[in-house]
């Protein structure tokens, strides 16, 4: 990911292509950030997150956002996705390109956003108690003030096992607590069981990272959560209008 840049950067920037797009296709529609594209009338989902949603062991086009853009039938919702995750990243920890969740929301989340999904983090485990929570509330209160309609699930680090180490589930409570003080879902893998009766098929050699059957497994995880909370949004025409 790009390093954040400061707001009066973004603001000049934008305030300039808008005026190529006035100017020279008379509709701003067509025009899309640095962070992803945005299109009038089309809900757009940010993904915040790790490996886990980067096809990290797999490719990025295994990772299971991309499995979701390109889903024929996900597509009916006429959404954007932008996937904003970055190996190594953490609300805390420190990842690819100095990314954080926090830096993640300020450089993919805008006005236009309809939905912010975070996956994780275990890259958190080991850090100052009560860290994760404070930087886990930064990066909700920043979604809130970037896009004030938009949703927010967090869901919280997975285990492979029914017996996770306590260092992760002290994530996983600090992760939920701010959640809920956020008026944000949260959405317990541990608590659900996911990938943990099938971890040799859905976890990778590296024994970390989904197979390409875990990504699969995830889009499906995913899309359940995602496909409610776009719902309304979609085409009255479109053939999923129940």
């Amino acid at each position: 990911m790009l390093q954040t840049r400061t707001r009066r950067r973004r603001s000049l920037r934008t305030m300039a292509i808008a005026i190529v797009c006035f100017s020279v296709l008379g509709t701003y529609s067509a025009c899309s950030s640095d962070a992803g594209p945005r299109s009038a009338g089309r809900p757009t989902v940010v993904i915040i997150g790790d490996s886990l949603s980067t096809g990290h062991g797999t490719s990025p086009f295994d990772a299971w956002p991309k499995l979701v853009e390109n889903d024929p039938g996900f597509r009916q919702f006429n959404t954007t996705i932008v996937n904003a995750a970055r190996d190594g990243a953490g609300y805390v920890s420190v990842g690819e390109d100095g990314s954080t969740f926090g830096s993640q929301v300020d450089e993919a989340v805008t006005d236009g956003t309809r939905l912010v999904l975070f996956f994780g983090s275990e890259n958190d485990m080991g850090t100052s108690p009560g860290e994760t929570e404070a930087a886990a509330a930064r990066a909700f209160a920043s979604v809130k003030s970037r896009a004030p309609q938009a949703d927010i699930v967090v869901v919280g680090p997975p285990s492979y096992t029914s017996t996770p180490e306590p260092e992760r589930l002290d994530i996983r409570d600090q992760d939920k607590a701010a959640a809920l003080r956020a008026g944000a879902e949260f959405v317990d893998p541990i608590d659900l069981g996911w990938i943990m009766n099938d971890a040799p098929d859905l976890i990778g050699p590296d024994g970390d990272h989904p197979s390409a059957a875990g990504q699969q497994y995830l889009q499906a995880k995913m899309e359940a959560l995602i496909g409610p909370r776009i719902q309304q949004d979609k085409p009255s025409n479109s053939p999923l209008t129940g």
